[in-house]
């Protein structure tokens, strides 16, 4: 599912980095699963949970997880500017589906994407992209919470891929580096091997990985690179 900030494009080269040394049955929380462009790669071996604070794309995968799941019919510009402007009259799941989806560059309601020149059928893309992922969740326990609520398992494998600091932000609220960046510390400290996607950490963490990729989902916008990078807190 194309959604700001995925990490579909390095998924492959930071999942066996952090599968190193795991064994079947281990437990594996992505806490910002966002499109689950992660975690739908990590083995059904793993016990797998996704966690993400917005409702709606929890809410679209859970419904994908359902047998009798089916898409909806064509939906419009006229009826997903009706979606956003009157959310309350709609399943969650539509909401989550219609926002990322349907929507320019993968953000929650940032325009009804179209392709003027005709070529392109861009709602279909995202439903043959989900389509792709039902059977890779299939199993995967999702909570709509907070990362700091969830009850992690002993001996577990936790990623966080959280809203960027100095960069567009992904919830309505601040997000709180300060308290994240000592939660990580702490699970390390209680046995857990800790990931975290960031461009910088503190000096405390350790990069284990990294690589320059463009930041933006389109092409031809002047998108600027950056340097992805993979940190853990050595223990």
């Amino acid at each position: 599912m194309k959604y700001m900030g995925s990490k579909r494009r390095v998924a492959k080269e930071i999942i066996p980095i952090m599968l190193k040394d795991s064994y079947n049955g281990q437990c594996f929380y992505d806490m910002f699963c966002g499109g689950c462009n992660l975690i739908d790669k990590i083995p059904s071996t793993f016990k797998r949970f996704a966690n993400d604070i917005n409702p709606y794309v929890i809410a679209l995968f859970k419904e994908l997880q359902k047998e009798n799941f089916s898409f909806p019919s064509h939906i419009g510009e006229t009826e997903y500017k009706q979606i956003q402007k009157n959310k309350s009259q709609y399943p969650d799941w539509l909401i989550g589906y219609v926002g990322f989806n349907l929507s320019f560059g993968g953000k929650f309601f940032g325009g009804y994407r179209r392709d003027k020149a005709g070529v392109r059928n861009y709602e279909n893309e995202a439903q043959q992209n989900l389509k792709a992922q039902q059977n890779l969740i299939k199993g995967v326990t999702f909570y709509n919470s907070t990362y700091y609520n969830i009850k992690v398992e002993p001996n577990s494998i936790i990623y966080c891929d959280p809203p960027y600091a100095n960069t567009t932000k992904y919830v309505t609220k601040g997000f709180d580096y300060g308290k994240f960046y000592d939660w990580c510390r702490e699970k390390s400290k209680e046995g857990h091997k800790i990931y975290i996607s960031e461009y910088n950490m503190p000096d405390d963490f350790k990069c284990i990985w990294q690589k320059e990729i463009c930041s933006s989902l389109t092409q031809n916008t002047g998108a600027k690179k950056g340097i992805e990078k993979l940190f853990t807190f050595p223990k």
